[in-house]
């Protein structure tokens, strides 16, 4: 696969990434480092080893803040969305910098290009399968991330080719099983819920059969959610539900893999949303190593 279209890079505010560079060298560093006496600050070079053949790799932005951070400089020999490999191990980049330095950001760097890598991964291997199988709607994660990683898991997802879905519960109005019994019913929470957002929020209504969804397309829900249906009964109710409202988006969820992905796949579903996106999702296996300096033996010569 080529590279995106576009540098999604910047997407991310910088400020936001010196301020999570910060955040996680802190939490990684919060006082001494002992082991940087051993190593001191003469510059080193180090190689980035990519050890997962057939990976797609992300979160290079991330990487970079960090050791910019550290004074050190990043020079990549693949861009963001490359497919790493086939040979089992890939040199993706070199860092220079003070050795303590590089070392203090070898931690934070890696867990974020592993993570970021592995999310990319998968997202393009769900677009793989949904292109394969003729689909034209969108694969898209959900907001089961890990607290304080959300950007970079997010991110990844972008690089993957899948949609993010909404960031957070700011971004869109989702109507939840425990939203509707808490209000009484579907009619009354959508009401209540678009008092509050007006007209620049879409709403979003968690429905467990075809008449959940009528009703909240009915009440001006702009997506309905028909959530843990076996196939065959989704390609019947989103069929119905596109028939008697054209405009409403449906969107399937609940135990969907990328296995049985292609079941769930149907022109009358626009939108597929995955928690294993990121829930179980295998990393990407990077290292960092430094290069040891070249001896070079001293020749005495007569006088």
């Amino acid at each position: 696969m080529t590279p995106p279209q576009y540098d999604l890079s910047h997407t991310l505010p910088p400020h936001t990434l010196t301020r999570l560079a910060r955040e996680w060298l802190a939490e990684d560093t919060p006082n001494f480092d002992p082991a940087g006496l051993c190593v001191g600050s003469q510059d080193v070079e180090a190689r980035l080893l990519c050890k997962t053949p057939s990976s797609m790799m992300a979160g290079s932005p991330f990487f970079n803040a960090l050791f910019t951070e550290l004074g050190c400089t990043v020079e990549w020999a693949h861009k963001e969305g490359a497919q790493l490999g086939p040979d089992a191990v890939t040199q993706t980049a070199v860092v220079r910098g003070p050795a303590r330095c590089i070392l203090l950001g070898e931690r934070p760097a890696l867990n974020c290009l592993a993570r970021a890598s592995g999310i990319a991964t998968r997202c393009h291997q769900l677009q793989s399968i949904a292109k394969k199988e003729g689909w034209h709607g969108h694969v898209a994660g959900t907001r089961k991330t890990t607290p304080g990683f959300r950007l970079v898991e997010k991110y990844a997802m972008l690089v993957g080719g899948v949609s993010m879905h909404r960031q957070d519960l700011s971004g869109m109005v989702m109507l939840k099983d425990n939203h509707i019994w808490a209000s009484g019913s579907i009619t009354q929470a959508v009401r209540d819920a678009r008092s509050v957002c007006g007209f620049s929020s879409k709403i979003e209504v968690e429905c467990g059969s075809r008449e959940e969804g009528s009703e909240a397309a009915l009440a001006g829900a702009d997506i309905v959610m028909l959530d843990n249906f076996r196939p065959q009964e989704l390609h019947a109710a989103a069929q119905l539900l596109k028939e008697e409202f054209p405009s409403v988006l449906i969107e399937a969820s609940g135990g969907v893999t990328p296995d049985s992905l292609p079941e769930y796949l149907s022109p009358y579903v626009d939108i597929i949303s995955l928690g294993c996106i990121t829930q179980g999702c295998p990393v990407v296996d990077f290292s960092l190593k430094v290069q040891k300096p070249v001896a070079y033996p001293i020749i005495f010569q007569s006088p």
